[in-house]
């Protein structure tokens, strides 16, 4: 690649979708980041999961998954490629056995995109990535996020005194200064709790909390206008849990829970976001060992395709 080079991804009509070597939305590989201006990466690390593991597998099957993926939006005309130079960057180094290292090993990779300008979308991996994420992201103040999930991911402790889990990612990021709570909206969360006090640190942080109930009354687009209030012009990011959609539509996911909105109706929604300053993303909780015919992969690769077109629309044609 080139420092003009727009990668494209194979042509389907010329290379079948089943032939070649698997990449993000079919495109190069790239080993330099300061050549890309939105990077698709992975983050094949799970060690944050409390009961069922498996999303480490999520960034290679979205990659199959994505093969799916086309070069134009069918609503937005958003022509992704022709306005930004995007990749597959690989995966972050992580380390199985030890997730303190896999936390530092993240951020480390995460720092490089950073410092080379680009703008990641990330493929989980746990929701415990975030964090690290966040670190090298938000390492020059703390950032706003749009978050759609089934759990707020705002507990304390697991287990003991383990402060690093896929429950925990945004109380420590806010404890550590990487997110402005006031600037925070949480869309979907449902299902039973631990303990009536398992909101309290979101809530008295600031964070606007929009359980499914209340979506449901309202619409799509009525929540993410008001989700674009609350971050506003500042800098954002998106993390979309897969489990904030109804596990009868994305059954691959650890943490399943009935009664989440619909596929088209997180689609709305992400392609609401069109204009913010989204620094970065992720697609989380892809665990390819639960799914049924690879259809939360293929919701995962979709979601990334919707987040590329989002923040490519920032690019000049």
């Amino acid at each position: 690649m080139s420092d003009r080079a727009f990668p494209q991804p194979q042509d389907a009509a010329v290379i079948p979708r089943f032939a070649g070597l698997p990449t993000f939305m079919r495109l190069p590989m790239a080993t330099d980041p300061s050549l890309v201006d939105i990077a698709l990466v992975g983050v094949p690390f799970d060690g944050g999961t409390t009961n069922r593991a498996g999303a480490r597998h999520g960034p290679r099957e979205i990659r199959n998954a994505s093969a799916f993926m086309r070069k134009i939006h069918h609503v937005t005309g958003v022509a992704p490629y022709d306005r930004a130079r995007v990749a597959d960057l690989g995966d972050s180094p992580v380390n199985p056995i030890d997730l303190m290292d896999s936390l530092r090993l993240i951020t480390g990779f995460f720092t490089e995109l950073k410092q080379a300008g680009c703008i990641p979308i990330t493929a989980g991996g746990d929701h415990l990535i975030s964090l690290p994420i966040l670190r090298a992201l938000a390492a020059d103040g703390p950032v706003g996020m749009i978050h759609f999930d089934a759990h707020s991911d705002t507990n304390d402790r697991y287990f003991g005194d383990n402060l690093y889990t896929h429950g925990t990612p945004f109380r420590r990021a806010v404890e550590e200064g990487l997110l402005d709570p006031k600037r925070v909206v949480q869309i979907g969360i449902r299902g039973s709790i631990y303990d009536p006090s398992d909101l309290d640190f979101a809530r008295a942080a600031g964070f606007r909390i929009i359980f499914i109930e209340e979506f449901i009354r309202r619409t799509a687009e009525d929540i993410i206008a008001e989700a674009r209030d609350i971050v506003g012009a500042g800098r954002t990011y998106v993390s979309f849990d897969v489990d904030s959609i109804d596990p009868a539509q994305a059954p691959g996911t650890g943490t399943p829970e009935i009664g989440g909105f619909s596929t088209f109706e997180g689609q709305r929604m992400v392609r609401g976001l069109a204009g913010l300053d989204i620094i970065g993303a992720d697609v989380v909780e892809v665990s390819p060992p639960f799914d049924v015919s690879n259809m939360t992969s293929l919701l995962g690769a979709t979601l990334m395709f919707e987040l590329l077109c989002v923040i490519a629309a920032g690019f000049e044609a």
